[in-house]
């Protein structure tokens, strides 16, 4: 087996949807203190997903907090109408779902050509083989491992073999696309993911609910390895 780049990436992307947003600014400072990697951004319209977050006002914020990179989570319907947007308020890495876009490759050559990092998602229940025809396109390929729509769900240990089938597909695509799981991870669950082919670990309750966030990062890195 090649030793491909994304086997050398290991990111922590703090998800600011468990943040305490009174003190957004001052959190995301403590995460990124802790060795954070890239900023998680989770946006939610109450119809893709029944529930709403936070828009590109939150994002543009955020982005005056931080240089890291900010990795946009559209949960949403008709993403397309939106992708300019995200990449003016502050977004470096854009993902969309497979199950939101009518013609997802035009959406993710639109985020590209954009000059963002294009990403897709899938959903518990989407198969793998949904990616079949976007992988050699994809930079980042985002497993959800809870039903989206809600911070502090529970892993669903059966999205380890999904994770394992996708980084399968990736190799034999030739493809350095990096996997990045979301949804209950934390220290308990991270190395099986890792060891699954997860390079990209999105946590937000088991580090902003701590009363150490810095630490929380750490411990989840630690995890990891």
């Amino acid at each position: 087996m090649r030793t491909h780049i994304r086997d050398t990436i290991l990111k922590i992307a703090p998800s600011i949807l468990s943040a305490d947003f009174t003190k957004l600014g001052e959190q995301i400072s403590l995460a990124e203190k802790g060795g954070a990697d890239w900023i998680h951004i989770d946006v939610m319209d109450g119809k893709f997903v029944p529930n709403i977050s936070m828009g590109q006002p939150i994002v543009k914020s955020v982005r005056k907090a931080t240089k890291l990179p900010l990795d946009t989570h559209l949960m949403i319907v008709e993403p397309d109408r939106y992708l300019e947007s995200f990449k003016d308020a502050g977004t470096d890495r854009l993902t969309v779902h497979v199950e939101a876009c009518v013609h997802l490759h035009r959406t993710v050559e639109q985020i590209k050509k954009l000059g963002m990092k294009a990403g897709v998602a899938l959903n518990p229940a989407t198969p793998a083989e949904a990616l079949e025809e976007i992988l050699e396109y994809a930079d980042l390929i985002l497993v959800m491992t809870v039903n989206p729509g809600f911070g502090g769900q529970k892993f669903i240990k059966s999205m380890l073999p999904k994770i394992t089938e996708i980084s399968e597909m990736i190799e034999e695509a030739g493809s350095e696309a990096l996997i990045e799981v979301d949804g209950g991870v934390d220290e308990t669950n991270a190395q099986a993911l890792a060891a699954a082919g997860a390079n990209v670990f999105v946590a937000g309750n088991s580090i902003f609910s701590k009363k150490n966030i810095p630490s929380a990062v750490r411990e989840l890195r630690k995890a990891v390895l």
